[in-house]
């Protein structure tokens, strides 16, 4: 049997092959040269505009995650929980063969709060599945938009509410107490994920686009759920391929629409280089935490 090392770098092998034919794929697909005339073309300050309102995104969504921390007992200052959540970008996006961002969290949470592996685990990962849902509510309305109420419109929006309640009751069921959480991180998702939206504006005004937004809002949304599938490094060359066979069914230039989705994977990693500080200052330096767990067994109860 492998080693858990060798199945670690083996991933990170088959994630860098993907991204590649990605990369590849739609190389053959769009004219470089048009590419590269695109961004000469576009707008510096709309571009900075974007990193702008995607770094807020993010910093509304490390609030999200420190409700589910409070959750279980983990109290930490918003700047400290800020910082953390910096490193975490940082190494989900630059260091994909070593610790994830997520995982580090949940070590470190774990190690120094004295707090049952299992809940640190927890609120990582409901913190992600809240901001599918709220995704999936902006995707739902823009689909409306984007097909006029058509193409199944009615029924893709109702089994996306029904996702809340059912959402809701299986928290209640298995995580009873990041129940009280639940409706303050249901609107911080959606918060994180309008900013999301607004950094997509800020881009395709800075591509001079000014028709068809609603199309480009829904090509940018299904692609935010497939960049989520850890099948490329950082969602780059999955998002891509999205926004190209998106433009070719609704008909939009497909070189510009490549570029919308570099730049946004622009603003992706802009935004995650404030963490790179933090690889080498502790970002729980300042946090007061709990005594040490007595035994093994206690932390993982």
């Amino acid at each position: 049997m492998p080693s858990e090392k060798v199945k670690k770098w083996l991933k990170l092998l088959i994630k860098i092959i993907i991204t590649v034919l990605c990369i590849w794929y739609i190389s053959n697909k769009i004219d470089l040269k048009k590419l590269a005339e695109v961004l000469v073309l576009s707008n510096p300050l709309w571009i900075a505009a974007s990193v702008g309102a995607f770094i807020f995104s993010k910093m509304l969504s490390s609030l999200r995650l420190n409700v589910y921390f409070r959750n279980i007992d983990i109290h930490l200052p918003e700047w400290t929980n800020i910082r953390l959540y910096w490193l975490a970008m940082f190494y989900n996006l630059f260091l994909p063969g070593s610790i994830s961002g997520d995982a580090y969290k949940v070590v470190r949470l774990t190690r120094d709060y004295n707090v049952a592996y299992k809940k640190t685990t927890a609120a990582v990962l409901l913190d992600r599945f809240s901001g599918l849902l709220a995704l999936g509510i902006l995707l739902g309305i823009f689909w409306i938009i984007a097909f006029k109420g058509g193409y199944y419109s009615v029924w893709l929006m109702t089994g996306i509410l029904l996702g809340i309640p059912v959402f809701y009751f299986l928290i209640k069921i298995f995580f009873p107490y990041f129940l009280a959480g639940f409706f303050p991180t249901f609107g911080w998702g959606g918060a994180v994920q309008i900013f999301q939206v607004v950094c997509m504006y800020c881009i395709l005004q800075a591509l001079h686009i000014q028709t068809h937004t609603g199309n480009y809002m829904l090509i940018f949304l299904i692609s935010s759920v497939v960049a989520v599938l850890p099948f490329t490094i950082g969602g780059l060359g999955a998002r891509e391929v999205v926004f190209l066979w998106g433009a070719h069914i609704f008909g939009l230039d497909h070189t510009v629409s490549v570029m919308a989705s570099l730049l946004f994977y622009g603003a992706t990693v802009a935004s995650s280089l404030p963490g790179l500080p933090f690889i080498f200052i502790d970002p729980l330096k300042t946090t007061t935490a709990k005594p040490a767990p007595q035994t093994y067994a206690t932390t993982m109860e």
